[in-house]
């Protein structure tokens, strides 16, 4: 599998402040799947924002799909950011708006015509579970129901790369199960997987997922083994 991500030296500072991000190096393979931990203030939802393209860093270079996007013109920023989706820990769903259309937002604003969006958008809320609460506005579902939306707006248009902050962070025991089975799902047609949790019973349950660790703000590499992954066997 070919790096889909490259962070190399990576360094995050907010104003005057002391780094939030200190020298992160990693590589990420394209269809892997990747579990980000720490404790709180570890700086994983800044390594997120990062990897999303909400942030830019202090220093270091980060490529996505194989450029340099710390160099990249901003007028690009919007075409690389259709490619990741991401499911935030507050869902940050539109309130006014029902689960349908909170779906279907990112095919609007994408410019797909509006007979088209239809079936993809019944598809993938049936995908989720919520087959039936189609209409319903965030405000009558559930944490797990609103999670459950906020991933199937994140992956309706088939992101390369899939960015959770806490997906489970809300929900109980066994819908975190079945939220991570969608990831798992959505991870064997081909989407990267990179999921911030500090869930590690939640870790165990998926299988071959690589775990990454920040403690204060630096990544834990002992072996070196994710600033240089192993070469599967059989690639070149």
């Amino acid at each position: 599998m070919s790096a889909i991500v490259q962070f190399e030296n990576v360094g995050l500072r907010y104003g005057l402040d002391s780094e939030t991000l200190s020298d992160v190096s990693f590589t990420l393979a394209g269809g892997g799947f990747y579990f980000l931990t720490g404790a709180s203030g570890a700086g994983k939802t800044s390594l997120l924002k990062l990897l999303y393209l909400a942030q830019r860093p202090s220093r270091g270079v980060i490529r996505l799909f194989g450029e340099d996007v710390v160099t990249l013109p901003r007028k690009r920023l919007p075409g690389f950011r259709r490619r990741i989706g991401v499911v935030f820990q507050d869902f940050r769903l539109v309130p006014h708006l029902s689960a349908y259309d909170n779906i279907a937002l990112p095919l609007r604003v994408a410019g797909m015509e509006e007979g088209e969006i239809d079936a993809p958008v019944t598809e993938m809320l049936g995908w989720v579970g919520l087959g039936d609460r189609g209409q319903a506005r965030p405000a009558t579902l559930s944490g797990g129901e609103q999670q459950r939306v906020a991933i199937a707006r994140a992956v309706i248009g088939r992101p390369e790369i899939l960015v959770a902050d806490e997906p489970t962070g809300n929900v109980d025991a066994d819908m975190a199960r079945r939220l991570m089975t969608l990831f798992e799902a959505l991870n064997r047609l081909g989407t990267t997987i990179v999921v911030a949790t500090h869930d590690l019973p939640l870790i165990a349950q998926v299988s071959g997922a690589q775990m990454m660790r920040l403690d204060k703000g630096r990544l834990a590499d002992p072996t070196g083994s994710l600033r240089y992954p192993p070469r599967q066997q059989g690639t070149e």
